[in-house]
């Protein structure tokens, strides 16, 4: 109990919760664009608010009374003795999306970012564990008509065969063009390292490949001072997914290898010390696996329950 007192920390900012933890000599933050309950069935159709309901153990965290899911989008920034990094980068100001509350958003980002200590020129690291639409949308801002990076300290790090496969194959009509005004611009600008899926970033902090989602999808793991931290990216989108592994999301590039790589990363981490960072999951965000006692998983969020 004492190893987690020590490792979590929950703080209030800015009006709204943020959530950060002391992995050893690393800081983790995460900085939230939006979070909201309901509206989640076009990405986890199976996940209707009769199916979620029986998980009680998602309230009221992860689902509201009703059954509807809760999910975030946040940044989390990874702060080691030698970099700033951060992971995934949300949906942006200003950019045209066929989602309609993902349009031409006007969200405070940047300046919560520096509330919460970290001006945009203070990132060095910018690493994205997938190039979906709302994993790349801070990669850039708008300025006179133009899309430019916003992290112009940072360097990009984006997985070679993820890479190669979005230039190759995006679909404008699905989500927007993407590419064009979130990741090109980054390559036009020469900030973009292309890496492995087994990448160090820095000393105790590697790259997890985690395939399925996308065709080079990764997690970000982390260790120090004993210490260890799992960051899922979308290989689990949701709690939910936890007890019902076979749950997929309709964003999945394979859903039969997403799963696959859900089911082995929660096998590797249950009942372990790994604290489990959710990209998508709501406050309180982190947790420990545990099976459940019926089927699957589930997220013991322990002391940072409030």
């Amino acid at each position: 109990i004492l190893s987690r007192l020590l490792t979590m920390n929950l703080f209030v900012g800015l009006g709204k919760r943020m959530n950060q933890w002391q992995i050893g000599d690393v800081k983790i933050t995460r900085v939230v664009e939006m979070q909201v309950a309901g509206g989640t069935k076009f990405i986890l159709p199976d996940a209707s608010r009769e199916a979620c309901q029986p998980i009680d153990w998602m309230a009221p965290h992860f689902m509201d009374e009703d059954g509807n899911l809760i999910m975030s989008i946040h940044a989390l920034i990874v702060d080691t003795p030698d970099r700033c990094i951060m992971v995934d980068t949300c949906i942006g100001n200003d950019k045209e999306r066929s989602i309609p509350a993902w349009s031409h958003l006007q969200t405070k980002f940047l300046e919560d970012l520096e509330s919460a200590g970290y001006a945009a020129d203070t990132i060095d690291t910018v690493l994205c564990t997938h190039l979906h639409v709302d994993h790349v949308g801070w990669n850039t801002k708008l300025v006179d008509g133009e899309w430019e990076p916003t992290f112009v300290n940072a360097r990009y790090l984006m997985g070679r065969t993820e890479w190669e496969y979005w230039d190759a194959n995006e679909d404008t009509s699905t989500y927007g063009s993407v590419m064009d005004d979130s990741v090109r611009p980054i390559f036009a600008a020469g900030l973009v390292d292309l890496v492995e899926s087994d990448h160090q970033i820095a000393p105790g902090v590697n790259l997890q490949a985690t395939p399925g989602h996308t065709p080079g999808h990764v997690s970000v793991r982390m260790t120090s001072e004993g210490v260890k931290a799992l960051i899922t990216g979308d290989c689990i989108h949701h709690p939910c997914q936890m007890t019902r592994t076979d749950w997929c999301s309709s964003a999945d590039y394979d859903q039969a290898q997403g799963r696959r790589t859900r089911e082995e990363l929660l096998e590797k981490y249950v009942d372990s010390d790994v604290l489990i960072i959710g990209t998508h999951f709501a406050s309180p965000t982190a947790g420990y696996v545990k099976r459940h006692d019926v089927s699957g998983y589930w997220l013991d969020v322990g002391l940072q329950s409030t």
